[in-house]
């Protein structure tokens, strides 16, 4: 397929150079269609990027769209602040009977603003309220937003300096196996916090991603995650997965922390929990923490009506009979084999793949390599984008619902992407 970048006059003259999708993907998207996006000329794109996570059940799921159609015809609220409605009632229910209740996990749940900061912002306010701290501790290579509190326990420098101020009460531990496993897992947080001349304040709590998306597909131990749970109990400190990418099922389970048997005080949820794109976040929270004064945390669009909707929608039609956890994994198994395929491969190329359920990231020791193959890509019609400090892992997210037809298509492309730039 030959694509002929299109002229992006209005785009270059009128929009920030804050850009940067667009810049990998040259072309203007019109439609879009389960695992598929459409240019305005016609040319076509199986989406492995999925809305950077928020298009779980992919692009205009017919179900959904059905959903949110019929309830804006019939003049349903589309905005309600905090106010009690009839969609924001259908979705705690439902969320609480397929979510919660057989999870056994008691948490409230809080409305912040509609973006995956804003739930992490919120979770670390609550912490340290309940604490009566402002030490937070997060990990190398971390990624919790672009806001001011979420870029103090983001790892990645870049991101940091666009803040353009000090970013203070964060302290970044090694994530699990980032010292190459010569070191014992906790070693150096341990000591940090016995010692009174370490310079570590007391945290109120830790913050942590069980997969590092942003930070290069890194996955955690069950063992590792496990042992920070029983650091933070012995230490008085609250413990907060961010789910806000790796939640809604993308690494299997609902809960990506689910299969380390943990149960953390607060846990972030955005991007799919709406189902259809549409924003929304929460923050959950065992119910002794809630000790919010009213509006102490609020926001004009935490109640994104039509995002109840969907999201009901969405539990409704793919988690009350336990079937896409057992899709997800499978699908994960068919990347996992294609990937190992290419990597031995190119052996030369010293790649490496890791991954759990649908999010996989492929690995180049050369960091150009992976723009490289993410830019072939594209020409062939995959949409993939890179990830990791250096931009050196291809990082493939495919909606959940990508058949195992589509998912075979899009690795032979990129089988093919990686051949041609090797």
């Amino acid at each position: 397929m030959t694509i002929t970048p299109p002229a992006l006059s209005v785009f270059e003259a009128l929009e920030s150079e804050v850009r940067s999708y667009c810049r990998g993907w040259p072309a203007v998207f019109d439609r879009a269609q389960g695992s598929y996006m459409y240019d305005e000329d016609g040319h076509t794109y199986l989406d492995f990027f999925a809305g950077a996570g928020a298009l779980n059940y992919g692009h205009n799921n017919p179900v959904l769209k059905r959903a949110l159609l019929d309830y804006i015809e019939r003049d349903g609220v589309t905005h309600g602040l905090d106010m009690g409605t009839t969609a924001k009632r259908a979705f705690l229910e439902t969320f609480q009977n397929t979510v919660l209740r057989p999870r056994d996990l008691p948490y409230k749940v809080m409305f912040p603003g509609p973006t995956g900061t804003n739930a992490v912002e919120a979770a670390l306010k609550l912490a340290r309220k309940v604490k009566g701290r402002e030490a937070i501790v997060s990990f190398t290579n971390a990624f919790h937003g672009m806001s001011l509190g979420a870029l103090a326990v983001t790892g990645n420098a870049f991101k940091r300096a666009g803040a353009g101020i000090p970013l203070v009460h964060g302290t970044p531990m090694p994530f699990d196996n980032y010292l190459d496993g010569r070191v014992p897992d906790f070693l150096w947080f341990e000591r940090l916090l016995e010692d009174q001349g370490s310079g570590l304040n007391q945290p109120a709590a830790v913050i942590v991603e069980t997969v590092q998306g942003e930070g290069g597909i890194n996955v955690a131990r069950t063992e590792w995650l496990r042992g920070l749970a029983d650091l933070c109990k012995r230490r008085d400190m609250l413990l907060i997965v961010d789910d806000i990418q790796m939640g809604c099922g993308r690494t299997g389970p609902f809960f990506s922390f689910e299969e380390a048997g943990i149960t953390p005080d607060i846990v972030t949820l955005s991007k799919s929990i709406g189902g259809y794109g549409l924003p929304m976040s929460l923050a959950l929270f065992r119910p002794e923490l809630d000790i919010w004064e009213p509006g102490e945390h609020n926001g004009t669009f935490r109640g994104n009506n039509p995002a109840f909707v969907t999201a009901a929608a969405a539990l409704d039609t793919y988690w009350a009979d336990g079937q896409m956890e057992k899709q997800t994994l499978a699908r994960g198994e068919q990347v996992e084999q294609a990937l190992r395929e290419i990597c031995e491969e190119h052996v030369r190329l010293g790649s490496e793949y890791r991954g759990r359920g649908l999010v996989w990231g492929l690995e180049f020791t050369d960091p150009t390599r992976a723009s490289a193959v993410c830019a072939r890509a594209f020409e062939l019609g995959l949409l993939v984008e890179t990830s990791g400090p250096q931009s050196e892992v291809v990082k493939l997210l495919p909606p959940l619902t990508v058949s195992p037809e589509e998912l075979d298509e899009g690795l032979r492309t990129l089988t093919r992407a990686v051949r041609e730039t090797a």
